[in-house]
């Protein structure tokens, strides 16, 4: 797939196409993780659900922090 880079206002954009948002669900707003690889751009969609998921064992831990510190018997 080749796309172009356009500039929009005092930046520059590529425009990917309807069917590749759709093929990897993305929409608009999602973020991408962007990494510089062997002369290329990869990108990925950024799972923000987990971070939300982190928050569980965090809480549990700070619930139960003395229980757990404690050795069983």
């Amino acid at each position: 797939m080749n796309v172009t880079i356009r500039k929009i206002g005092h930046s520059e954009v590529i425009i990917i196409p309807k069917e590749v948002l759709a093929r990897l669900g993305l929409k608009t707003d999602d973020s991408l993780e962007r990494k510089l690889e062997n002369g290329g751009i990869n990108m990925k969609p950024v799972n923000e659900d987990f971070p939300r998921q982190l928050e569980a064992p965090r809480n549990f831990v700070g619930k139960y922090k003395v229980a757990l510190k404690k050795p069983a018997e």
